[in-house]
This record gives structure tokens, C-alpha cells and sequence, in this order.
């Protein structure tokens, strides 16, 4: 694990929050910043590679430049690579660096929750053996995950305002490909960033399908 940002401390209980954030958004930052209340560090964690889907879209680099340019001073938040992209392998790359006396919170939306329990890890028990590791937050996303019953105590709930429930970094990269307004779904300091990363050019250079950028 290669950290960026790293927060002062040693917490008890970790928030291990791990994405591909293409691009962070303002439910990302809310996500984590309420699940602050339950743990004494979160980690945002950008794998190298992804279990699920390719590398496309904004570089490993970008990324990490918007997680920076997303977190405000003072925040008890740190930013890391992992090698691996599961969550298990993620725990582990965790446990070497913040020992094995934390505790570990995993960070998760309703449709990440539903890939790690769901996921076919080629051994039926696989996923009641990682719970054991760490216990996951769950924000609602298009709707709150319920976890199976064998799962309940280590599966719980994180309230999260409704208002994040429609954001998505694919919502964010889609509005400005057409050109709508998206600079109130990314976090303020990054929009330079997220305009330069994601806009179109024009033959002459410029960045196009930006949207625009509301008062305020």
C-alpha cells in the first residue's frame, strides 16, 4: 500500500473506503465524511487494478490528483494505492501497514455491497470467512441494502442524506459529455480538474461539453 495523503494517528477503527472514483463526487466526500461518526480514520483507496471492470477513463494519476484536490486540511482522511482490487486482498495490504489491532470498516453503496456478497469466489464460505476480517458501512444507493439475515451483524446501515442517492461519477462523465450543468456533483476543489480531465475538445484545443458552472 503506497499512501498520498496520509493521516496523523493511529486509529482503532479504520473506515477503508476503496473506489475507482472517475470522478470523486460529492457523495463520495459524504459517504466518507459521515461515516466519520463511526470510525476514526477513512482511507480512500484507488486500487491499480479492478476486479470487475478495466482501467478506462481518467489515469491512475488524474485520480489520485482529484482525491487530493477533493479533501479539505484538517480531515481525518487519508488517500493510498492498493495492488490488489478485492476487498479481502485490500484488508490485507491494511493490516501490514496499520497492524493488526485496527479494526477495519469497509465503505461501501448498496451496489457494492451486493458484488461482495454476491461475488463467486470459487468457495461457498469465502464470503462469511472475509466478514470476519471486517464489517461493512452501507449507504443507500437507489435504495438500502438488506443484507442476508447471516449477515446483519456485520453488514449495517450508514445514513446518508437523500440527495446523494442520484449521484454517480458515471452520472457526472455522462452530463458532461452532453454538455449539462455537473459542477454541483463533484466536490468545489476539483472542477478545474474534473473539467480538464473529462471535457471534449474542439479541433483547436478547447474544452467543450463542460457545462455550466452554477452561482456560487
Amino acid at each position: 500500500m503506497e499512501f498520498y495523503r496520509r493521516s496523523k494517528g493511529s486509529p482503532s477503527r479504520l473506515g477503508v473506503f476503496p473506489g475507482a472514483f472517475n470522478p470523486i463526487t460529492v457523495a463520495h466526500v459524504a459517504l466518507a465524511r459521515a461515516a466519520l461518526s463511526r470510525v476514526d480514520e477513512v482511507v480512500y483507496v484507488l486500487p491499480r487494478a479492478f476486479p470487475h471492470k478495466p482501467y478506462a477513463g481518467a489515469s491512475f494519476a488524474q485520480r489520485v490528483e482529484l482525491l487530493r484536490a477533493a479533501l479539505g486540511e484538517g480531515e481525518a482522511c487519508s488517500i493510498a494505492a492498493a495492488d490488489g482490487g478485492l476487498f479481502m486482498e485490500i484488508a490485507q495490504e491494511c493490516r501490514a501497514v496499520y497492524g493488526e489491532g485496527t479494526a477495519l470498516t469497509f465503505l461501501c453503496g448498496r451496489d457494492a455491497a451486493e458484488r461482495i456478497v454476491n461475488w463467486d469466489y470459487g468457495d461457498p464460505g469465502a464470503c462469511a470467512a472475509m466478514l470476519r476480517q471486517f464489517d461493512l458501512l452501507v449507504a443507500a444507493r437507489r435504495g438500502e441494502y438488506v443484507p442476508p439475515p447471516e449477515f446483519r451483524q456485520v453488514i449495517q446501515p450508514l445514513e446518508l442524506s437523500d440527495e446523494f442517492g442520484h449521484v454517480s461519477a458515471t452520472g457526472v462523465r455522462d452530463k458532461i459529455a452532453r454538455g449539462e450543468p455537473w459542477e454541483h456533483l463533484v466536490p468545489r476543489g476539483t472542477r478545474n480538474l474534473v473539467r480538464e480531465i473529462y471535457g471534449q475538445r474542439d479541433p483547436e484545443g478547447r474544452v467543450t461539453g463542460s457545462g455550466s458552472q452554477p452561482a456560487g
